[in-house]
């Protein structure tokens, strides 16, 4: 005669010692992780809005900014203090509720007519950058980002310009700390509509958080060595150019962004977009 057939094994699942049927397996409610929607996965930790499903991964964005992912599992969340399975939402993708400045977007607000005032930039990237983040903000205002190309002659640039009620100038200065040849450019600068202001960085590449291209910090370049030039032998990049377009794409809001930097530029928005008395 055969003996007994152990159809589970000890691995199979966990016993019931005080019930005869095997444990019914817990439902969790289920909830549409629409981009937004706050929530914790639990075990890990991980918290902040939901940015995106990808695939059998969710991507949360913390309050620092930075973007984290979870894995979707059952249960596996918790919202507004309930455990919950999240799921991908049966509805397209809601419109942003902040643009990448963190203002509140217009709905189909169209492109207003440009300014006469304008703000000026020392270099091209810095227009690129400028563009990336608040550039939603600057076409409502109808307000125009030109670069430099340097700012040696910025006075010459002010004057031919010529600054008045209705026609403001904001000036983004690089290395705007004390004793810089940009801090004593600055200083000459004396117009009650003329804003000059800016970073206290050698080149706006460094007021953007490394770690959107995966660098822990950015590293110590010699003073009189060109900084570009240096950052890239360090980093083992062979293509600044490319390098740059990288970095412009991982940057994602102003959270990416040195708060000197984001303060600058938002004190210059608010000077050219004032209303003449």
């Amino acid at each position: 005669m055969d003996g007994p057939v152990y159809r589970k094994g000890i691995l199979s699942e966990p016993l019931d010692l005080d019930a005869g049927a095997p444990r019914q397996r817990q439902s969790f409610p289920k909830v549409e992780a629409t981009p937004g929607l706050a929530a914790e996965a639990r075990g890990s930790g991980v918290r902040g809005v939901v940015v995106r499903i990808d695939g059998a991964t969710i991507v949360l964005r913390g309050r620092d900014g930075r973007d984290r992912t979870a894995r979707l599992v059952d249960g596996g969340f918790t919202v507004d203090g309930r455990r919950v399975t999240l799921v991908p939402p049966r509805q397209a993708p809601r419109r942003p509720e902040r643009t990448a400045s963190g203002s509140v977007p217009v709905p189909d607000a169209p492109a207003r007519i440009a300014r006469a005032s304008r703000i000026l930039v020392e270099g091209r990237h810095d227009a690129e950058l400028v563009e990336k983040v608040w550039g939603d903000d600057l076409r409502y205002e109808g307000v125009v980002v030109e670069p430099l190309d340097g700012a040696d002659n910025l006075g010459e640039i002010v004057r031919r310009f010529g600054p008045r009620p209705g026609r403001r100038l904001g000036i983004l200065l690089d290395h705007l700390v004390d004793g810089s040849k940009e801090s004593r450019i600055a200083a000459g600068i004396d117009h009650p509509d003329v804003l000059v202001t800016g970073h206290p960085f050698v080149d706006i590449w460094s007021a953007i958080d490394p770690t959107v291209v995966g660098v822990r910090a950015w590293p110590d370049v010699p003073k009189g060595e060109p900084w570009k030039e240096g950052i890239c032998r360090r980093l083992g990049v062979d293509d600044p150019p490319r390098f740059w377009q990288r970095l412009l794409g991982g940057v994602s809001s102003y959270a990416d962004l040195d708060p000197t930097l984001v303060g600058a530029v938002e004190r210059l928005i608010d000077f050219v977009t004032t209303p003449a008395e």
